[in-house]
């Protein structure tokens, strides 16, 4: 099985978008299965592609979890993931009934004008409520299900908020972390599970790993206009990257 995996077809390219995906992960706590899904996706089977990025992601964010719990909101996370344990399962069912070139563009469009809207200054008002959150979540596990991304609707919900940088990016981390767990264990009992790549995802977790302790080294929760201008660049060039447009 370890010779079949690292006989994998594109293995450089992968082991190199784990590693960006890693640094900006570690830095802004977000963003990695935007970067890892659309080289995976053109050297792997979709299902192969969401197993080796959830197996990829196990271990990376681990030395970042202490800080995450200390800073963040886990009861929040919770609230999300009621949503996300709901909808995730039907973003799976919902993938073999959609034509994926139409969700392609729908998703890049959505995205780009959530985008528009909080660049230009819009921000929610009051604290974020319970439907809302439930509701963000549940957006968030279809699109896990559906397409491997589970990030996008959440970062907008918490870009978009007047919460500290530190709390934003600790919630994306815990997050992002828990709903890769739930999705693992989802394929295991579907009967899903291609082993040789969820190997191949732990093997190369490694550097993963290595590049999210850099990534948590550089980030500075002082330097809030950094860290919103690299998360903007992230959104836009996954929803740049996600259109149909360039493939085939």
């Amino acid at each position: 099985m370890l010779a079949q995996a690292l006989a994998t077809e594109g293995l450089l390219w992968l082991v190199l978008a784990v590693v960006v995906a890693g640094l900006v992960r570690g830095f802004s706590g977000f963003g990695s299965a935007m970067i890892i899904m659309p080289v995976a996706s053109s050297v792997l089977s979709p299902v192969e592609a969401i197993i080796f990025l959830v197996a990829a992601e196990l271990l990376g964010p681990l030395p970042n979890l202490r800080a995450a719990l200390r800073d963040g909101t886990p009861r929040e996370i919770g609230t999300l993931m009621i949503g996300a344990l709901v909808a995730l399962p039907v973003g799976l069912w919902c993938l073999t009934l959609i034509s994926p070139v139409a969700f392609g563009w729908f998703i890049s469009a959505v995205v780009l004008v959530l985008l528009a809207l909080v660049v230009s200054g819009w921000r929610l008002k009051g604290a974020l409520t319970r439907p809302m959150t439930v509701g963000t979540g549940a957006l968030g596990g279809f699109m896990t299900g559906f397409a491997g991304i589970p990030g996008p609707p959440v970062i907008m919900l918490y870009m978009a908020s007047t919460l500290p940088i530190s709390v934003i990016r600790a919630n994306f981390l815990l997050y992002l972390v828990a709903i890769d767990l739930v999705l693992f264990a989802f394929m295991w009992v579907s009967d899903l599970m291609v082993w040789k790549i969820a190997l191949l995802g732990l093997l190369v977790g490694i550097p993963n790993l290595i590049a999210n302790v850099i990534g948590a080294r550089l980030f500075d929760p002082r330097a809030e206009v950094l860290f919103r201008r690299v998360a903007y660049i992230i959104i836009a060039l996954s929803a740049i990257i996600g259109l149909p447009l360039w493939r085939g």
